[in-house]
């Protein structure tokens, strides 16, 4: 094993939610030395951080904020420059909002989190589509990335019933459909995040993850 607490360590951060031993193991597995981050001072000499989560944005943010890590997770990301990838409701604090709640996300990438809708066509009223979206799904890069390096088009696996709106298209790196297209990978700067799982991803996740590591 090659969990780690010394430095420049891939920091997992645990606040509570979301599957963080299956990241550890993995990384582990990978050669990556780890740290499973539940303090400010588990993150402060990392070389990258990823943010999982499950649940609710209200739930998630609430968890973090009392975790002891925002401030210093902030410091990391915004003015350090640290990579950080966010998975699912990781990724989706990292929005401005949410509709699914009131709580403010963290701002790291301007945009909102939104309800899975069939849009109004002129006949009718926009209408929600069946949540959650459950399941094994393409994932198409909408431009050259190392995080999606070797893996064009590849199925990943995603359990959500919301999704990440940016508000500049530009910070979209990748797109699925669920009835509609919607943005399933966003990127500005060190800032990434995926909708979906890559930890339950098989080979495809696997590759993801060693691509972040290497960014």
């Amino acid at each position: 094993m090659h969990f780690s607490t010394g430095a420049k360590a891939i920091s997992v951060i645990d606040y509570g939610l979301g599957n963080v031993q299956a990241f550890a193991n993995l990384y582990s597995r990978l050669g990556f030395n780890v740290v499973v981050a539940k303090t400010a001072a588990d993150i402060a000499n990392a070389r990258c951080l990823v943010m999982p989560g499950v649940g609710s944005f209200d739930w998630a943010m609430g968890r973090l904020n009392s975790s002891g890590m925002r401030e210093s997770l902030d410091k990391m990301v915004l003015d350090v420059g640290v990579p950080v990838l966010g998975v699912c409701v990781g990724m989706q604090i990292m929005a401005d909002y949410s509709a699914e709640g009131v709580s403010p996300g963290l701002g790291w990438i301007s945009g909102g989190v939104r309800a899975f809708e069939i849009p109004d066509n002129g006949d009718m009223v926009s209408q929600r589509l069946p949540v959650p979206h459950m399941g094994w799904n393409a994932v198409k890069p909408a431009k050259e990335d190392g995080l999606f390096a070797g893996l064009a088009e590849s199925h990943f696996y995603f359990l959500h019933s919301y999704f990440f709106d940016a508000l500049d298209t530009s910070n979209s790196l990748a797109f699925s459909n669920y009835l509609v297209p919607f943005v399933s990978a966003i990127n500005r700067d060190n800032i990434y995040g995926v909708q979906f799982h890559p930890e339950k991803s098989h080979s495809g996740g696997v590759r993801l993850l060693q691509n972040f590591a290497s960014l």
